[in-house]
């Protein structure tokens, strides 16, 4: 993926600024080189959590908050829908900053999969988690994954290897957490039908995923601490999860001749 790329759309969420292991090096390479009339950031963008705990606010936070407040300037239409680690800018839905739009949640036309609704998803966390001290086992064993993918990855790129997510990979391997992913995405699937649109986008759990079933579009756009993933919908229409670090792939993709098959997008 050489130059600019243009998209119709981008989605992001869970950057994270302000926590360590943001990967903000990717991310600003990201946005130099793609494009879009549509920019969605879908919560978590700044970690006011961890900030609270400790003050981490390098160059590179800070030149991607430059960069999204550029490309608003530039005429990117660009709406942020608060997560629950920037949940105290849920209080400012409607506002205005800078050009970036606020709201609680957003609705979207897109081009071949009809009207998607975005939420960040901690609204399906009743869903995942059984109580407090599964909250607090399951926050615990994620700050395990993220201190071992940080570690491998300093020795990958001492023998010279590429970015490899090992909190992703070691966590689609454990059953239960395995599990726990499979009841968001439904739980999420059920809000979009209840809501009668045709799709949703969310991003809270920290994994990339796109689903059709019965008709309805799941996306989640993963994050920028473990996966360096993104999601974009082309000028075709056709939709598509990517990854970028050090590489750069796509990792899946949904076309717009499925609308034709299923006849639920307007």
């Amino acid at each position: 993926m050489q130059g600019t790329q243009h998209y119709r759309a981008i989605w992001l969420s869970d950057i994270h600024l302000g926590y360590r292991d943001c990967k903000a090096e990717y991310l600003l390479d990201f946005l130099s080189k793609t494009t879009c009339d549509h920019l969605f950031l879908v919560g978590d963008v700044v970690d006011l959590w961890a900030m609270k705990r400790q003050v981490f606010w390098p160059a590179s936070h800070q030149q991607v908050l430059n960069a999204l407040l550029e490309k608003a300037q530039q005429g990117c239409q660009v709406i942020y829908v608060p997560g629950n680690h920037d949940e105290t800018m849920r209080d400012y839905s409607g506002s205005v900053f800078q050009g970036i739009e606020c709201h609680r949640e957003y609705e979207y036309e897109s081009l071949a999969y009809g009207k998607l609704l975005m939420l960040h998803g901690d609204e399906f966390d009743a869903a995942v988690k059984i109580g407090r001290l599964h909250s607090w086992v399951g926050d615990k064993g994620y700050d395990l994954l993220l201190f071992i993918n940080r570690w491998v990855n300093r020795a990958r790129s001492w023998f010279g290897f590429s970015y490899w997510s090992a909190a992703a990979y070691l966590k689609k391997r454990v059953k239960k957490a395995e599990a726990a992913i499979k009841r968001f995405e439904d739980a999420a699937i059920r809000e979009a039908s209840r809501r009668s649109v045709d799709g949703i986008v969310c991003g809270h759990i920290h994994c990339a995923n796109m689903r059709y079933e019965d008709g309805i579009l799941y996306l989640n756009d993963g994050d920028w601490v473990e996966s360096c993933t993104a999601a974009v919908e082309r000028t075709s229409g056709e939709i598509e999860l990517l990854h970028w670090s050090d590489t750069q792939k796509q990792i899946d993709h949904l076309p717009p001749e499925l609308t034709v098959i299923t006849g639920r997008a307007a």
